[in-house]
């Protein structure tokens, strides 16, 4: 669990700011949250999304509370989760409970790996903030290097790869074990879960280019949609992953 004591938000222009650059750039945290369920070693120390928290209460006007909720889905629009924080002020609320947010409702994502801090808009705000000796404390707290404030990292090895920036290597070094996959599993290319998502929409909403290469040239239908209508191309529309929604297109005119 994160300790939500180790900071406070206030939303200041500088933070909504902040809101704004977490939600925009939400995707590179589920991308790498959707490849570490698919490794067989863990590489995340943790990952967590930061939400605003609203109750109305009587004489005390509205009460707000920021607090981690641990991602358990996403699907191109809401985030699925579970309170990972015990409130402090809220009785609406309570610790383990799953809620959906909406993208645009969220106010900071973190993961870390190898006690490296990524993301963290709001986190690197009030580090702005702290003098040199309280900014040091503060890491030490929280037992990561979060870096420079106005230099906030979004993907593993991004300053040695500025390429992960694009696509992650999980998606190209995958691609042949995909394709034995979909050989001895074809029926993983039509099958739908309960909301209507296919595997390709899946891929699409991480941005991997190389997976969606492979289950297309497998026969994936790229005008499958979803129960709400969906295409992978439009899911990949929606997060503005540039790099794949050329061949979606190209793969919806054959």
């Amino acid at each position: 669990m994160i300790d939500k004591n180790v900071f406070w938000t206030k939303e200041t222009p500088q933070m909504l700011e902040a809101f704004k650059q977490a939600q925009s750039t939400f995707k590179y945290f589920w991308r790498e949250l959707y490849w570490e369920r698919r490794r067989i070693v863990p590489a995340l120390d943790f990952a967590f999304i930061k939400v605003a928290f609203h109750q109305e209460k009587l004489l005390r006007g509205m009460l707000t509370e920021f607090m981690w909720v641990r991602v358990l889905a996403f699907n191109g629009f809401v985030i699925k989760g579970v309170l990972d924080n015990e409130p402090q002020k809220l009785t609406n609320i309570k610790l383990g409970e799953e809620i959906d947010i909406p993208l645009d409702e969220i106010c900071d994502w973190l993961f870390s790996c190898r006690r490296k801090a990524y993301g963290g808009f709001t986190v690197h705000v009030l580090r702005a903030e702290m003098s040199e000796q309280d900014r040091q404390q503060h890491d030490a707290a929280w037992g990561l290097d979060f870096g420079a404030s106005d230099d906030i990292t979004l993907v593993y090895e991004q300053k040695e790869h500025p390429e992960n920036l694009i696509e992650h290597p999980m998606s190209i070094n995958m691609k042949e074990k995909l394709a034995d996959f979909l050989e001895k599993h074809p029926d993983e290319l039509v099958k739908k879960d309960d909301l209507g998502y296919t595997f390709l929409h899946n891929e699409a909403i991480a941005g991997n280019r190389g997976c969606i290469e492979v289950l297309l040239k497998k026969g994936a239908d790229v005008k499958a949609k979803t129960n709400a209508g969906h295409t992978a191309l439009d899911l990949a529309k929606k997060l503005e992953w540039d790099h794949i929604i050329s061949i979606l297109q190209d793969a919806g005119q054959n």
